[in-house]
């Protein structure tokens, strides 16, 4: 039985790994924060993060398309944000956490319509 019992735990282990790894937010630089201001290529409403294309000019001037990864979309939902808050071609601002490897992308902290309307509150808790 004890045995039985180290092998149900062994598997529930191997299995929980992956799950927490797939939690791991190190790709963003939690010590800056950039807005990038531009307009909405693709709103991913997806599990288990949403992914926000978002067409706006890179650090050099040049248009570039940024990732932008936001919590799930149960989470956001909660925060005000659905499926259809924002379309292709809305302007938008968007507050985030670069990636730390120079790439055009991080992660949501807060976003607002082109009018200046805020969108949801504001995220990156780590979801």
């Amino acid at each position: 039985m004890r045995m039985k019992f180290l092998w149900v735990a062994a598997a529930a282990l191997t299995l929980a790994v992956p799950a927490f790894a797939h939690h791991s937010f190190a790709m963003f630089d939690y010590n800056k924060e950039i807005t990038i201001t531009g307009s909405v290529k693709e709103l991913q409403w997806t599990n288990p993060h949403i992914h926000l294309l978002v067409n706006a000019p890179d650090a050099k001037g040049v248009m570039a398309e940024f990732d932008v990864e936001g919590g799930t979309p149960g989470n956001l939902r909660r925060q005000g944000w659905s499926r259809d808050v924002v379309k292709p071609g809305d302007k938008i601002s968007v507050v985030i956490r670069p990636l730390k490897n120079g790439d055009n992308g991080g992660q949501l902290i807060s976003a607002k319509k082109g009018d200046g309307t805020p969108i949801g509150g504001r995220a990156g808790g780590g979801e």
